[in-house]
């Protein structure tokens, strides 16, 4: 949820705030510049993280389609039933087509959002895939 294409004008729902979630595997704590980190140079996302609320004492799961459907369901993996990325074509796994989903409680207050990268949370019809559950747009 942000900003626009490039060059356009932020997206705004009244004044609300912009969100940004950043999900990276295998990111540890001390390779970011926010930690202490001096080892890769990020400046735009060090400013997100000046300017922003960082949420640092969160854990995640082993692998990361759980910790993907956790954060966008507040749900713990047990109700997901997501515990590792076999969600792609050819099977029927998925996050439970009832449980609603972050992008879609942000949409129904007036929020867009967009998804960029893997998905990893159901393909096996359109309300699984991002574009059902509340993005709207994935990459």
């Amino acid at each position: 949820v942000g900003a626009g294409a490039l060059g356009s004008e932020p997206l705004a729902v009244d004044g609300a705030p912009h969100i940004l979630v950043v999900v990276a595997d295998d990111l540890g704590w001390n390779d970011v510049s926010w930690h202490g980190s001096s080892q890769v140079p990020i400046p735009n996302l060090q400013g997100l993280a000046d300017e922003g609320l960082v949420l640092d004492n969160y854990y995640v799961q082993p692998v990361c389609s759980p910790t993907r459907s956790t954060i966008l369901t507040g749900r713990h993996v047990i109700h997901t039933g997501i515990y590792d990325p076999d969600c792609g074509p050819g099977n029927t796994n998925s996050v439970p087509l009832n449980i609603t989903m972050l992008p879609e409680h942000l949409s129904s207050v007036g929020y867009e959002s967009h998804a960029v990268g893997k998905w990893h949370l159901g393909m096996f019809s359109r309300s699984a895939i991002p574009t059902g559950k509340g993005f709207n747009s994935f990459y």
